[in-house]
């Protein structure tokens, strides 16, 4: 789809169709088992000595209805191409027929190998990840994997989140990782020193460089409600480890009734939970900045051989594009463990997630990746077919816009020593896309902020506020023209909007 006409696509301005809570009972495919359930409740009331009659009545009316059909994959792009003509969308019928024909011969569980790039993931993930970038990816990669140790540490490096769905998130916000590390030790708690010292190290080796800055990681969880400066911190939660914590080894937390406590880096192995590293990268050639993120999932393996998650649970392996077809190996050992309900539990846990930035947060971006998500793996592909579409728009260039102001505030640090010429282009880039992109007074204010703050990492004026306070106004205008856009859009295509409405109006704790 190019993008040249792509900017000339008219915006939405009235809100999408009002959603309902009533089905479209035609086009609705059958849920997963219902007939196996139907068949089983059938015959449970046939082996009772003497059914009453109404049910005896009632089971014979429910064998004479048939079952609902499948779309096909032309009547799905029928209904997408009447809601994209009444928004103003832009189509690629061939390519989205071509998506959506593909889709409907998937196993969901087949991996597959992409021979020529020497990379390999769920059949369904290759499909929406274009191999343009993969030499950029493998450079971060680089920089934020957990080494291998021979005999001690494996380990299995993927991309994930909208970096692993290039092909259709053209304006991907950040460099997502996911790596599976196995730890090889005689004791859980040996595994659970080898991580401390691999994360540290890590993080150590990698605090600052001309295309990278360490931002923190998450180790440990808090035993206790405390509050680290005026920021709360719950029972439960993970620990956020600086650059400084890291180097002495600790930090501080003010308790509940006003005490101090140190918390050192050895009381995070009582119980590591989520573990997670972050960066920021840069790379001056492209110009470009990005946030990367490596959340690791990390298995303890007995000498006996049997397979530990420290966090309890392995996560499953739908929307990952691992990196070096080597490690297939690692992966096929630990995905053998993987729960058998594991798909259910991602996608209930997608589903919450659409209920956070639905309700709680509001941010329909996120609702829409979240929603792709669930539709590729739930079978309802006419409404993931109609998604990919809106992720072409020029308006979603604003994502990046909007996450890199968060970057650019960590990258302009006194002790940075990332790429200067990588950091003027990138806000030279930001500047186009927004003046492109937006119009009025938000365009102004954003653009004032972003070339103020250009001019102050040049010494050209003087630093008078930081920059999280700077963009945070501009930062309010991108989201709001987000949140309009992928609203409208989302709302406009009524199965959407139905599904979207059911999960706003669950309860969640």
């Amino acid at each position: 789809m190019p993008s040249s006409s792509k900017k000339n696509s008219k915006k939405p301005t009235a809100r999408g169709t009002k959603a309902t809570r009533t089905t479209n009972k035609k086009n609705t495919k059958p849920t997963q088992g219902a007939r196996q359930r139907r068949v089983k409740e059938t015959e449970t009331l046939r082996a009772a000595e003497q059914p009453p009659a109404e049910i005896r009545e009632a089971i014979a009316q429910e064998e004479k209805q048939p079952l609902s059909v499948a779309a096909t994959p032309q009547e799905d792009i029928q209904k997408i191409r009447e809601s994209a003509q009444r928004l103003g969308i832009e189509l690629d019928e061939d390519e989205a027929l071509q998506w959506l024909t593909q889709m409907a011969v998937q196993d969901k569980n087949e991996i597959t190998i992409d021979a020529k790039n020497f990379v390999y993931g769920a059949k369904v993930a290759i499909l929406d990840f274009s191999p343009a970038n993969l030499e950029y990816f493998r450079r971060i990669g680089k920089i934020v994997a957990i080494p291998d140790k021979a005999g001690v540490i494996e380990t299995a490096l993927a991309l994930s989140g909208s970096a692993a769905q290039s092909k259709i998130q053209t304006n991907p916000g950040d460099a997502d990782f996911f790596q599976r590390v196995n730890i090889q030790a005689p004791t859980r708690e040996e595994a659970v020193k080898i991580l401390a010292d691999a994360m540290r190290s890590k993080a150590l080796d990698t605090l600052r460089g001309t295309d990278y800055q360490f931002l923190s990681l998450k180790f440990g969880t808090h035993a206790e409600d405390a509050k680290r400066g005026a920021k709360p911190i719950k029972k439960g939660s993970p620990m956020t480890w600086y650059a400084h914590d890291l180097t002495m080894g600790k930090f501080e937390v003010e308790l509940a009734d006003g005490t101090k406590k140190a918390i050192s880096w050895d009381q995070g192995m009582a119980d590591p939970g989520w573990t997670k590293l972050d960066w920021i990268v840069a790379d001056s050639q492209r110009g470009q900045l990005a946030n990367a993120s490596n959340l690791l999932d990390v298995t303890w393996e007995a000498p006996n051989g049997e397979i530990v998650p420290l966090d309890g649970f392995i996560d499953p392996y739908f929307q990952e594009i691992y990196l070096d077809a080597g490690s297939v190996p690692i992966f096929s050992k630990l995905v053998r463990h993987v729960d058998e309900g594991a798909l259910d539990k991602y996608v209930t846990d997608l589903e919450h997630e659409v209920y956070k930035y639905l309700v709680k947060h509001p941010n329909y971006g996120k609702v829409a990746k979240r929603s792709y998500n669930i539709f590729r793996l739930t079978d309802r592909y006419a409404e993931a077919a109609y998604i990919r579409e809106l992720f072409d728009e020029p308006t979603t260039a604003l994502y990046r816009v909007w996450s890199l102001f968060e970057t650019l505030s960590g990258a302009q640090t006194p002790d940075s020593k990332l790429d200067r010429v990588a950091l003027l282009k990138q806000y030279d880039q930001l500047i186009e896309q927004v003046v492109v992109n937006t119009e009025g007074e938000k365009e102004i204010r954003i653009v004032r902020a972003l070339m103020r703050a250009r001019d102050e990492s040049l010494g050209l004026q003087p630093v008078v506020e930081s920059l999280e306070q700077k963009f945070s106004a501009p930062r309010e205008d991108v989201m709001e023209i987000l949140n309009e856009y992928f609203h409208d859009l989302l709302y406009g295509f009524q199965p959407i909007a139905e599904f979207l409405e059911e999960i706003r109006q669950r309860q969640y704790d």
